[in-house]
Formats: structure tokens, C-alpha cells, sequence
């Protein structure tokens, strides 16, 4: 009998996800708001925090006069922070990588800078190019072998 009866996709929706939970959908709906808007209370305090400590890396900068950038110093209170426990890598981890998500696009416009002077920029062009491959490649070839030597004395120190 239940095989041959059509049910209409509210009908299937309601016996599968609001029935077991005798949840109506207003209620469901009021769930749904209050996780949205416990999720945004999550992204303000990451921001806060992430920006927070951008501040504090423009203060260092403007009273040590040390020719470090600011975001060197903001980085490295984050570091500090996560690696000492007072921040929690879930208090940050959301935005951080929304951030990094978001990088790439910053790079847009200098490279549109760039598409603008190309006139200017042919005479160094193949050198540039020669040096950024050959950079590249050095820059490759050391990471791997630093990560293999990481590798095995990692293995060693396990055994």
C-alpha cells in the first residue's frame, strides 16, 4: 500500500526530518536563526581577535624602530599565542582560512599594475622571467629536501 501511494515532496520532507524530531517548521526555522546567528557572533569574535592582534603588530611598529614590517610583528603574537595556549586555533581557524581563501584576489590589482607598464617592463622581461623560474626552482628543491631530512628524523626519533 505505501509503495503505490504518491507522496508530494513536503509530505516526504516531513516524515523524514520533522516528524522524528516532532519539530515544527517554525521551529525549525527558529533553530536555523538562532545557529545563524550564533555563527556570526563566531565570526565577529575571530575577526576581532585577528584584527586585535593586527593592531597590536602596527603599535609595535610605530614604538621599536626596527625595520620589520607590521604584519611581521602580528604574526608572530599570533604564533606566540597558539603556540602557548592562550589562543585557541578554533578561536581563529573559521576566518584565518576565509582569509587565506581570499588572498589571491588581493593580488589582482598589482598584477593589473603590471599588465599597465608591460611597455616599460620589456627590456628586463627575460631576465625577470630567467630569475623568477630559476628562484622558483632553488626555493622547491630546498623545501623538499629539508622536508625529506624532517621526514627521516622523524622516523628515527620514533623507532
Amino acid at each position: 500500500k505505501y509503495i503505490q501511494k504518491k507522496h508530494s515532496i513536503q509530505e516526504i520532507f516531513r516524515y523524514f526530518f520533522l516528524l522524528p524530531f516532532r519539530i515544527s517548521g517554525a521551529k525549525m526555522i527558529a533553530i536555523f536563526r538562532q545557529k545563524m546567528r550564533r555563527n556570526i557572533m563566531k565570526y565577529v569574535k575571530e575577526i576581532v581577535i585577528i584584527f586585535g592582534i593586527t593592531m597590536v603588530g602596527e603599535l609595535l611598529n610605530k614604538f621599536i624602530p626596527l625595520p620589520v614590517p607590521a604584519g611581521v610583528y602580528g604574526l608572530f603574537i599570533l604564533l606566540g599565542g597558539l603556540c602557548s595556549g592562550i589562543i585557541k586555533l578554533s578561536d581563529v581557524e573559521v576566518t584565518g582560512n576565509l582569509l587565506l581563501d581570499l588572498m589571491p584576489v588581493m593580488f589582482i590589482p598589482a598584477a593589473v599594475g603590471i599588465i599597465d607598464k608591460i611597455e616599460e617592463l620589456k627590456a628586463v622581461m627575460i631576465p625577470m622571467l630567467i630569475i623568477t623560474f630559476v628562484t622558483t626552482f632553488i626555493v622547491m628543491s630546498i623545501t623538499g629536501v629539508t622536508a625529506e631530512w624532517i621526514i627521516k628524523r622523524q622516523k628515527k626519533g620514533a623507532k
